[in-house]
C-alpha cells in the first residue's frame, strides 16, 4: 500500500455494501465461532474475510449481509435470517475491539472515531419478510438496515433479475413494502431486481436509490447490472451503486463462464454441500477467464462518467462469489483498486466520496427522510 492511499484510508476508510461471511459461518461451523476464529487470517480455510484483512485493507464501515437462498420460503425463510441476525449480533459481541454495532449514521461515524469498523445489517430478499409488513418492522427493530428486494427468484411481489417477469415490476403489496422501507428509514436496495422492478420501486419511493452490489450494464450484459438510464436516476436521486467484484458481472467472458457455472450448481437444488463441491470441480476443469481490477475500476469509472462522482461506491460480495478477480483476493485488496484509480488520476477527494463518503451520505439522507424526521 503506498503512503498516499494509507493516508487516504485513515481520513476515509472503505464503507463496503455486502459481505456474505454470516452465510459462510453457518455453512462451515454452524456460527461456532471457536472452530472458525475470523479474529485470525483464514486465507488457508478460503474465506475471504477475517478481521485482520479488514483492518489491513481499511474498512471503516461493513454491511453484514443477513442473506438465506430462495428455496427457503415463508416460515423457514423467516427463521433462517433471525438466525443470521443472530448470527451477525454475535460476531460484533465476539470482537468488541474491533466491531461496533450501527444503526445510524451517527453509529457509524462513532465507531470510526473510536477505531472500530461499524458493522450493519443488510437483508438478502424480500423473501425474508414472509409477506408481512410485520416482520420487515421487526427486522428493523433487530438492527437490518436494508432490503434486498429479491434474490435470484421473484417474490410474489416483486420480480426479480434472473427469474421470469410475474408481476410486472412490483405488485401493489411491493408498493407497500417499498413505502414501509421508507418510513422506517430502511435503504430499499435494488440489486438482484429487474430493470422493472427498479424502475417501480424508484416511481415510489422517496428515498436515494440503493444498489449495495451491482456493476454497469453497459460493459456487461448481466442482467444484475445496471443499465445507463437507470444510472441517470441513482443520480437524479442522490443515490449510490458499489461497484461489485463478481467476475461474471464484469466482462463478458467471464459472464458466459458464470452461467454455465450456475448451471452446474442447478443441479443440486437441496444439497449446498454437493453444489459446491460440483462447482469447485468444474472451475478446477474450466477456469476462470482473465479478470482483474481493471475490469472493476472500468465500471467504477463507468458509473462516475453517467451517475456522476457522488453516485458511485463499492460492494465487494466478498464471501458470496466462487471467484474473485485477480488482485482482488480478499477484504485486503480494496487498496489495490483505489491504486488503480489513482493511477487512472482520480483526486484523493473523489477516491474519498467513493469509499467512504458517498456510502454515508446514503445512508444519512435516507433516514432523515423517515417518517417524523
Amino acid at each position: 500500500m503506498t503512503d498516499r492511499i494509507r493516508r487516504l484510508l485513515a481520513r476515509a476508510p472503505v464503507f463496503d455494501g455486502h459481505n456474505d461471511l454470516a452465510w459462510e459461518l453457518r455453512n462451515r461451523v454452524r456460527y461456532d465461532l471457536d472452530a472458525l476464529d475470523v479474529g485470525r487470517d483464514q486465507r488457508a480455510v478460503g474465506l475471504h474475510t477475517d478481521i485482520p484483512r479488514l483492518r489491513a485493507g481499511g474498512v471503516g464501515a461493513q454491511f453484514w449481509s443477513v442473506y438465506v437462498p430462495c428455496r427457503l420460503a415463508g416460515d423457514a425463510a423467516v427463521v433462517a435470517t433471525l438466525e443470521q441476525i443472530d448470527a451477525v449480533h454475535t460476531l460484533i459481541r465476539r470482537y468488541p475491539a474491533d466491531l461496533a454495532l450501527a444503526l445510524t449514521a451517527d453509529d457509524v461515524v462513532r465507531a470510526r472515531q473510536q477505531g472500530r469498523i461499524a458493522s450493519l445489517l443488510g437483508m438478502e430478499g424480500g423473501h425474508s419478510i414472509g409477506g408481512s409488513l410485520g416482520v420487515l418492522r421487526m427486522m428493523y427493530a433487530l438492527g437490518v438496515r436494508y432490503l434486498t428486494l429479491t434474490h435470484v427468484r421473484n417474490t410474489p411481489w416483486a420480480d426479480s433479475a434472473t427469474d421470469e417477469p410475474a408481476v410486472g415490476g412490483l405488485s401493489p403489496f411491493g408498493h407497500e413494502v417499498v413505502r414501509e422501507c421508507n418510513r422506517l428509514g430502511m435503504l430499499v436496495d435494488l440489486s438482484h431486481v429487474a430493470v422493472s422492478t427498479m424502475d417501480a420501486a424508484l416511481d415510489t419511493s422517496t428515498a436515494p436509490a440503493f444498489f449495495s452490489h451491482s456493476s454497469a450494464r453497459a460493459l456487461c450484459d448481466h442482467p444484475r447490472n445496471v443499465p445507463d438510464r437507470i444510472l441517470a436516476r441513482v443520480r437524479d436521486s442522490g443515490g449510490i451503486v458499489m461497484v461489485t467484484f463478481v467476475p461474471g458481472f464484469l466482462n463478458e467472458e467471464c459472464r458466459v463462464w458464470l452461467a454455465e457455472l450456475e448451471r452446474v450448481a442447478e443441479a443440486y437444488p437441496d444439497d449446498e454441500a454437493a453444489a459446491r463441491e460440483a462447482c469447485q470441480a468444474w472451475v478446477k476443469a474450466n477456469p476462470r477467464p482473465p479478470c482483474g481490477v481493471a475490469d472493476v475500476a472500468d465500471h467504477v469509472e463507468h458509473i462516475r462518467e453517467v451517475a456522476g462522482v457522488d453516485h458511485v461506491g463499492l460492494g465487494g460480495d466478498f464471501d458470496g462469489i466462487v471467484c474473485t478477480p485477480d488482485g482482488l483476493e480478499g477484504v485486503q485488496a480494496y487498496p489495490a483498486l483505489l491504486a488503480e484509480l489513482a493511477d487512472r488520476g482520480w483526486s484523493d477527494a473523489d477516491l474519498a466520496k467513493l469509499t467512504w463518503h458517498n456510502a454515508l451520505r446514503v445512508l444519512r439522507d435516507t433516514e432523515s427522510r423517515r417518517l417524523g424526521g
